[in-house]
């Protein structure tokens, strides 16, 4: 199919982006890699009125690390994370993700402010945010507004940006040394959106890891860390893990049945990967 019609406007700046914002309202879409709207439009999914082009803001394409944080702009395609040093020592995490979105074309156009303004609830992206208790910096003319991952994606496809705001770039803490990370979903093909995926972090590993952070993705309308899971697991022995996950996960998860699986197979596919994580971080 091809998209319905209409209006296109390259942003060369943000003030820019909040003029056009301000003039076409809720009409209005953001293109930024385009790897999910434009086949989105194809398919008439979505039809706004204008596309706003911000892709040439080359001040949102950055990663760097400053005050205590590494800072990553919206426009850094998928690519830049992965290749990235400063993401490699310091987001040993959002390394893992990075290969397991979608294939090296759409990494090189594709971005991370795309990603996470997206929503997906399959996406790698948002459970990462919120494993790594990202902030999420989101702009308007008005200045800039910091949110917690935890409060920024709100359901399937909707975040806390507001109208006339856009995500300009994201915090992060860098993992502390000695904590271990794990990233694994389950997918019909590399490549393809999770089934079940798994963003984790041990802050005290070994034999029994604790401080743990389980973030699932494919089990719901948004990513969603297992509390229950987390906090019974860190006074468990390793041989009461899987009836601890099988009890525990019934409370943190919400899956949905679709063509690909049914909420008791997709628990069960979170269980597994929650136990390679455990066994990950036991070494």
């Amino acid at each position: 199919m091809k998209p319905a019609p209409f209006a296109y406007a390259r942003a060369r700046s943000l003030d820019e982006v909040f003029d056009l914002l301000d003039q076409h309202g809720p009409e209005a879409r953001i293109l930024a890699g385009g790897q999910s709207l434009l086949p989105s439009l194809a398919l008439r999914l979505s039809s706004p009125a204008v596309l706003i082009d911000i892709c040439r803001i080359k001040e949102l394409r950055f990663i760097d690390e400053a005050s205590g944080v590494v800072r990553i702009g919206a426009l850094s395609r998928h690519a830049d994370v992965e290749s990235s040093g400063i993401v490699a020592r310091r987001l040993p995490l959002l390394a893992q993700a990075m290969p397991n979105i979608a294939h090296v074309a759409i990494r090189n156009r594709g971005t991370l402010g795309g990603s996470l303004s997206l929503a997906d609830p399959a996406a790698e992206l948002p459970a990462c945010m919120v494993a790594l208790n990202a902030t999420l910096v989101v702009a308007g003319r008005t200045g800039e507004r910091r949110v917690a991952a935890d409060d920024f994606f709100k359901g399937m496809y909707e975040t806390a940006i507001g109208p006339g705001e856009i995500l300009v770039r994201v915090e992060i803490a860098p993992t502390p040394a000695g904590a271990k990370t794990h990233f694994a979903e389950f997918s019909r093909r590399h490549g393809d959106y999770a089934i079940v995926g798994l963003a984790a972090i041990a802050g005290r590993p070994g034999p029994k890891p604790g401080e743990l952070r389980l973030v699932y993705f494919g089990c719901g309308d948004r990513p969603a860390r297992a509390l229950h899971a987390e906090s019974a697991l860190d006074a468990a022995v390793p041989a009461e893990r899987r009836s601890i996950l099988e009890a525990s996960l019934k409370s943190d998860l919400d899956p949905q049945t679709d063509m690909h699986a049914g909420p008791q197979t997709r628990l069960h596919m979170a269980a597994v990967l929650a136990e390679r994580a455990l066994a990950a971080f036991s070494h």
